[in-house]
């Protein structure tokens, strides 16, 4: 009798718990109180993922399988600092060159070489292939954002009129890329840097390559972001989608700017971020 007693308590135990849970869930139904996703502290929560604060700029890290493991482990948190990476031996790229070798303009033999950081401070990594910049991203376990994944980051960074050099977005520079979150007023309202001017950002998505630009109607950018994605080629290379443009478009750099390059060309105004 004691163990039948002992066996309708477990079976009403169980079943209030049961009951508990129910109502916790039932409990739960409505908006969500805070954001669905927690970021690293390299990036910022946007859309359903994460975008890196700051526009990516490229490190060697020697050994970074063996002696560096926990240098790479770092990075792949997103708290890696310029001094950890100089303490470890690892040195920036794509700064005054398009010096990535031995990862080739291909993305062959990129794996365990070259990471994709984002830090305030630095001159952002250019001169790199699409191919060149989803290797970097990979490695540190990250990859390039969708193109719409960029659209919703990007959304209130100002569309830019003169650029004060200072804390505009860098969209008349005749030099190079400013340091990255330096222009301060360049910012979207999810908190990102840069994506407006600087560096063109390649994105994820390709297309037939174009071979006519434009730009937007009146109604949709007034300052008349470019968009150079008509007269579409289906012949040669395709194009992978950049966005945002470069400190030598001016006006026509904006939110909405959009253009094609193929994947394997390598400019100085052509740089990345990365997402989660």
């Amino acid at each position: 009798m004691e163990g039948i007693v002992r066996h309708v308590f477990m079976e009403v135990a169980v079943a209030a718990g049961w009951l508990l849970v129910a109502r916790a869930a039932v409990a739960a139904v409505g908006p969500p109180s805070g954001p669905l996703t927690v970021c690293p502290p390299d990036a910022v929560v946007s859309g359903p993922g994460c975008m890196d604060w700051y526009e990516a700029s490229v490190w060697r890290v020697p050994n970074a399988t063996t002696t560096n493991r926990g240098l790479v482990m770092t990075i792949q948190r997103g708290v890696a600092t310029v001094s950890d990476l100089t303490a470890g031996g690892a040195t920036e790229l794509g700064t005054t060159s398009a010096d990535y070798a031995p990862c080739a303009d291909n993305g062959q033999n990129c794996a365990h070489d070259i990471f994709a950081v984002s830090l305030a401070g630095v001159t952002p990594s250019a001169s790199i292939t699409w191919f060149q910049a989803q290797q970097a991203c990979r490695n540190s376990g990250k990859r390039l954002p969708s193109n719409a994944e960029w659209q919703v980051a990007v959304a209130d960074t100002p569309d830019p009129g003169p650029d004060n050099g200072t804390t505009d977005c860098n969209t008349a520079s005749t030099g190079a890329a400013a340091l990255t979150g330096s222009r301060r007023s360049c910012v979207s309202s999810r908190g990102v840097f840069d994506m407006v001017g600087n560096l063109n950002e390649w994105v994820a998505e390709w297309l037939p390559q174009s071979t006519v630009c434009g730009a937007w109607s009146p109604d949709v950018s007034p300052t008349g972001d470019f968009q150079c994605l008509a007269g579409a080629a289906t012949v040669g290379e395709p194009g992978a989608l950049l966005r945002g443009g470069s400190f030598l478009q001016g006006a026509n750099a904006g939110p909405l700017a959009v253009t094609d390059y193929e994947p394997t060309v390598q400019d100085i105004t052509v740089g990345f971020r990365c997402a989660r």
